[in-house]
């Protein structure tokens, strides 16, 4: 017999003291995983392709090859997110996201400690994918856990707002990568960073975790979790996990990919590729940082008053906004890193980044507002990591290759227009969630539950 749904009441929102505990320690973990998972970004830049792959007459020849390892963590991230989602889904956020702090650490020390293509050969980047797929892991499954955490903490009125927090983390790691590798590569000679210099960055590592993981030992999940998770363990019809997920929402999941689409390849043009072409265009590593540095900055402040404009005018425009500039992002900014002039060149990575803001703050209440909680690490996770097998690890590969091919930034500019394209399309079809409560989005799942048992007795 079919069980009726759990009257279950909105619960009243946390004290703002509770909920500044959350949001901290979200971001203290996410801090942690990006400014690991961007030091090897920039890493396979500057230092990657000159020690652990042959040389080669053609600069753009062993970036790539640093980048193809660099795509492994992306390939890694959906697996990581479908491991990690289901057993956060039964077991709580917080312990999956303290198990992902500390692989990812271990990782990225490890990476610190590896031999080069001229000590070992060609064992110097199979190590390096090894270590690179255990650090992509990780982060596959961090994103989820972490935004939820907040996310279900968070009242309904202001959940684009409190849930962009966690995204404004990542530019916070970038940013501390960033500095790292800015003061090693200035206080340093070439030859000494790229002998040892470049290691200290990775072995940084330690301190970090051991702050985000202790941060994250003084929160507890929300109790709309902990409600659910009761449910879950009593009554047997009740299934979580990537094939549930999939089964009874794959609009949320599919729509969640077409959002992601535009947004992850612009981030890693802008942060990643851009790093790249400037190179290429013979502009100093280190000035190159400089602007990072400011341009993560300025990412990091913009993020959360997005996601506050999300609550009031809606999800769908502020994702359209962003959607439709990023279009328009590659056939004016390159022009202008062709200028060679350092405000120039800043005030172009510092658009995209704002540009990629509008898309990326109220990407984790949108993702969020489409599952119940039964299920919505798995489903927030699917959504949102596997797409970036096809999306951001791609990108910086794709852009290098059309660079190195036609010799021009016109095709990469299209590349980028075209995947704003298929983002916008998700957009329309996006419903539009701004103030829904998650406790009525349960009750709904539930309701739909009991009428398939009701249709299972009866067949019976």
């Amino acid at each position: 017999m079919a069980t009726t749904p759990s009257p279950r009441s909105s619960t009243s929102p946390p004290p703002q003291s509770s909920l500044r505990r959350v949001v901290t320690a979200s971001m203290a973990g996410t801090v942690v995983e990006w400014y690991e998972f961007f030091l090897y970004a920039t890493a396979a830049t500057l230092v990657f392709n000159k020690i652990m792959f042959p040389p080669s007459d053609d600069p753009l020849t062993p970036i790539i090859a640093a980048f193809v390892t660099y795509a492994v963590g992306f390939v890694a991230r959906p697996l990581g997110g479908i491991v990690f989602g289901h057993f956060g889904d039964k077991y709580g956020r917080k312990k999956l996201l303290q198990v992902a702090i500390v692989l990812v650490g271990v990782a990225t020390f490890l990476m610190g400690c590896l031999p080069t293509y001229a000590q070992v050969g060609f064992l110097a980047p199979a190590l390096l994918v090894t270590l690179r797929f255990a650090q992509g892991f990780a982060v596959g499954g961090e994103w989820g856990g972490a935004v939820l955490l907040v996310a279900e903490h968070s009242p309904d009125k202001s959940r684009g707002f409190w849930a962009s927090f966690p995204q404004a983390a990542v530019p916070i790691g970038n940013l501390l990568a960033t500095i790292v590798l800015l003061v090693l590569s200035r206080t340093l000679t070439e030859e000494q960073f790229l002998a040892w210099g470049w290691r200290i960055g990775f072995w940084l590592s330690v301190v970090i975790v051991a702050i985000g993981y202790y941060i994250r030992t003084r929160v507890t999940d929300a109790p709309i979790f902990l409600e659910v998770q009761k449910q879950v363990e009593q009554e047997e019809h009740v299934r979580y996990g990537v094939l549930e997920v999939l089964r009874r929402y794959p609009r949320g999941v599919f729509t969640a990919m077409g959002l992601r689409f535009a947004e992850n390849i612009m981030y890693y043009l802008v942060v990643t590729f851009s790093i790249t072409y400037l190179v290429v265009n013979e502009v100093n590593t280190a000035e190159i940082l400089g602007y990072m540095v400011i341009a993560h900055i300025v990412h990091m402040l913009v993020i959360p008053p997005i996601g506050a404009l999300a609550d009031r005018i809606g999800r769908k425009p502020v994702y359209f906004i962003g959607a439709v500039l990023a279009g328009t992002w590659g056939f004016f900014a390159f022009p202008m890193f062709d200028t060679k002039s350092p405000a120039i060149i800043l005030l172009a990575i510092c658009i995209g980044l704002i540009i990629h803001a509008f898309m990326y703050a109220s990407q984790p209440a949108i993702m969020s507002e489409m599952f119940p909680t039964r299920m919505r690490y798995s489903g927030v996770s699917l959504g949102y990591q596997v797409t970036s097998i096809v999306a951001g690890s791609l990108a910086p590969i794709i852009a290098a290759a059309l660079l190195q091919r036609f010799g021009s930034w016109v095709p990469v500019a299209i590349y980028l227009a075209i995947a704003a394209a298929i983002t916008l399309v998700a957009v329309i079809s996006l419903r539009e969630t701004k103030g829904s409560s998650l406790h009525e989005l349960d009750r709904i799942d539930e309701a739909r539950l009991a009428e398939d048992a009701d249709v299972a007795s009866a067949r019976a």
